[in-house]
């Protein structure tokens, strides 16, 4: 991230239900992370993370005639995301399935994100997650106990969603998660 005297500002935008709102809301994001100097792997992460969290929402938690909102929060050395939507239930990792078509979406938040979970919202729910934009987070910025102002708790239960990596986008985070 770039050396500045202080943080850049909050970034937030509102997504109706459509499915052109998940490759907007990763262009919103694309824009705020270049804006704020993080680039690369890091970079890489946040956006597949955004298109995870969003597709969540769009498919799981935006009820027909409502929206989903889109926060990015630069930190001194981490990026942390929010996904507001107005459904309820809580969404949580699911084992993978190497046949499934779908349920990748949180595990692989899980497995690119130093931390994520749930947050309360009336009505609905904050699906988070935070990564330090070093090559590795130098400090966990919150834990799932609720140190952060939305934590209320992490998940490890199920969900499943439509947008996964695929080809040379699988490929390349499968040999990453494998050397972590």
């Amino acid at each position: 991230m770039k050396e500045t005297s202080e943080l850049p500002e909050v970034r937030e935008r509102f997504y109706r239900r459509e499915r052109q709102s998940v490759p907007a809301a990763r262009e919103f994001a694309r824009v705020a992370l270049a804006d704020w100097g993080v680039t690369g792997e890091r970079a890489d992460d946040l956006l597949l993370c955004v298109s995870e969290l969003t597709t969540n929402a769009l498919v799981h938690g935006v009820p027909p005639g409502r929206g989903f909102l889109l926060r990015a929060i630069p930190y001194e050395n981490a990026v942390r995301v929010e996904v507001h939507d107005s459904g309820d239930g809580a969404p949580a990792v699911l084992p993978a399935a190497q046949d499934a078509e779908g349920g990748r979406g949180l595990l692989l938040v899980a497995a690119l994100a130093d931390k994520w979970g749930v947050g309360e919202r009336d009505p609905g729910k904050v699906v988070w997650c935070e990564l330090g934009t070093a090559r590795r987070a130098p400090a966990p910025m919150s834990s799932f106990g609720g140190e952060s102002p939305t934590d209320v708790t992490a998940t490890t239960g199920g969900t499943h969603d439509a947008a996964v990596a695929e080809g040379p986008e699988l490929q390349r985070l499968q040999r990453r998660l494998r050397r972590r």
